[in-house]
């Protein structure tokens, strides 16, 4: 509201800031998030946000073209509904192609913002990247952060350079290694083969991309197993046939809807508020294979709130 009070001197300013090369980002502000595990979330000031839009709505499109159709994360057309929908697509086709005899290799990335390489980056984003100017406005964004190492989890461009980084594994996993049923959601990503021993030879060659080329490592939940047991990923439990939600996330909603009971109860919660949050809820469940617990979610909240989610 302070920005768009005063819209066109503050859009001026900026606009001078970049022309002479005076630009300084802002402090950033600091806090945790706890669900489903705790991150270090750092929020710039709005002045830097709107030069991050500004920065993005430039830069991504030469980007976006060189990111391959399985990748989900953070781009327009895809995300986590359609990354569910490609998974279960692969399934089915691998179920198909190899009837129950198929396998799953699960990776997910160490610390991935914090451990990403600022030089690495730099040299994967500058190969395409020629203007000057605008590396000077990456650089000045990149080093808005203190060493060589970690990029803030909150930042629009952050998410940007995150799926670049990983580009780089995309591309060697399908045109070096010839991976047909690949996934990838930011740094989670899932390969499918019906060959154990393959996956389990690929996990080495992956390891090893990722620590000679973007100096990163695979945390201990990466592992090979039967897609029968179902794949665990994007906050579902995925099989050939259904999907159900991770067990972590329903308790998590149960958790939330105690919550919100005790918030209401002390006046310290609207309904409005509550409604909003449960219609995410809502979204997630009708995806999944939980009429029960659909339907218990639903009683309890009707008689705690008066709302219908369903």
């Amino acid at each position: 509201m302070e920005f768009t009070y005063g819209l066109e001197d503050n859009l001026q300013s900026i606009q001078q800031d970049l022309l002479y090369k005076t630009y300084e980002p802002g402090k950033y502000k600091e806090f945790y998030v706890y669900d489903p595990k705790t991150r270090l979330i750092m929020a710039a000031p709005f002045r830097d946000r709107v030069v991050h839009h500004a920065l993005c709505n430039v830069i991504e499109p030469i980007f976006e073209r060189r990111f391959i159709q399985t990748s989900f994360a953070c781009r327009v057309g895809k995300g986590v509904d359609a990354g569910v929908d490609q998974v279960t697509k692969y399934l089915r086709t691998t179920h198909r192609k190899w009837g129950g005899k198929v396998y799953c290799l699960k990776c997910d990335v160490s610390k991935y913002f914090m451990n990403i390489d600022k030089n690495i980056l730099r040299s994967i984003l500058f190969k395409k990247i020629r203007c000057r100017e605008t590396r000077w406005l990456i650089n000045k964004v990149l080093d808005s952060t203190p060493g060589d190492k970690g990029i803030p989890v909150g930042n629009l461009p952050s998410q940007l350079f995150a799926n670049v980084y990983l580009n780089e594994l995309d591309h060697f996993l399908k045109e070096d290694m010839k991976i047909k049923y690949y996934v990838r959601y930011m740094d989670d990503f899932i390969i499918l083969h019906n060959d154990k021993k393959f996956l389990h030879d690929l996990w080495k060659i992956i390891e090893k991309f990722l620590e000679d080329k973007l100096k990163l490592k695979l945390n201990r939940k990466t592992a090979v197993f039967p897609v029968s047991q179902g794949i665990d990923f994007l906050g579902y439990r995925i099989f050939t046939n259904r999907k159900i939600l991770r067990k972590q996330y329903v308790k998590r909603v149960k958790r939330m809807v105690k919550h919100f009971e005790r918030e209401y109860k002390a006046g310290r919660m609207s309904l409005e508020y509550i409604r909003q949050v449960l219609a995410s809820w809502k979204g997630r469940s009708e995806r999944a294979d939980v009429t029960q617990l659909r339907d218990s979610i639903a009683k309890r909240v009707w008689f705690s709130f008066g709302i219908e989610i369903f």
